[in-house]
């Protein structure tokens, strides 16, 4: 399997802070067209980029973005649990239908 199939299977790590407070997430990264689409699984946020790369960062971004504003919101501490859990599993999951 080559580097770059690799890196498109890999859930990616991602590391952000919020008020000192640092969380790391899950990014999951795939191809759709011409664009690569990224999206935090504990959190739902999705972004995308010409690039595996340039999605990650814009992923990032939107993040940061959603983050911040759910704690102004007063509902950053109902999403505490899924993104401050240290057990987190990624597996690919089979369906047939």
């Amino acid at each position: 399997m080559n580097e770059f199939l690799c890196f498109k299977r890999a859930a990616l790590k991602m590391v952000y802070y919020i008020q000192m407070k640092r969380f790391e997430l899950t990014a999951v990264v795939w191809k759709e067209g011409k664009y690569y689409v990224s999206k935090c699984t504990e959190l739902g946020v999705s972004s995308y980029g010409l690039n595996p790369e340039k999605a990650i960062k814009a992923l990032g971004e939107a993040v940061e973005l959603y983050l911040v504003n759910a704690e102004k919101l007063g509902f950053f501490e109902d999403m505490k649990p899924s993104i401050q859990s240290e057990t987190r599993f990624t597996a690919p999951l089979h369906i047939q239908i």
